[in-house]
């Protein structure tokens, strides 16, 4: 595994710290933002592999953090996995329509976490080979 960055944005910095340390036990360099209000700044900056997002958050959901980076074109294809201790059926619709690939439930077991994120690298490689063969005339 090539070394890949996953941005985690969450609020509360227990959890940031519980997921760096599983992330870099997984040979993955992190990103933190406990500031939802400079957290799409930071996406930009940085354009991670993949990001983890807290979907409740006191001061600003992550449902409008997730809709502002897809409106974004140099991050709009970064992979979004939403967190939460709390997923209700009417959370599908919005995640989808926000641009939210998957979902971890809280607690997570670190398993799950990396999971998660090798399965969004894998689609992500997907893609991309598939764009790639078709501008190169092999796959329609």
């Amino acid at each position: 595994m090539q070394n890949r960055t996953v941005a985690i944005i969450d609020e509360d910095k227990k959890t940031l710290g519980e997921l760096e340390k599983i992330l870099l036990m997984g040979g993955y360099s992190t990103i933190l933002v406990n500031d939802v209000f400079l957290a799409v700044d930071t996406v930009i900056q940085h354009k991670p592999d993949v990001i983890l997002m807290e979907l409740r958050m006191p001061h600003k959901n992550g449902f409008a953090l997730s809709d502002a980076i897809n409106q974004i074109f140099e991050t709009k294809r970064i992979p979004i996995i939403a967190m939460s201790n709390l997923f209700k059926d009417e959370f599908k619709w919005l995640m989808d329509l926000c641009g939210m690939k998957r979902w971890i439930k809280k607690p997570f077991q670190p398993l799950d976490v990396i999971w998660a994120i090798e399965n969004e690298i894998e689609v992500d490689n997907q893609w991309e080979m598939e764009r790639h063969l078709a501008s190169e005339g092999i796959y329609q």
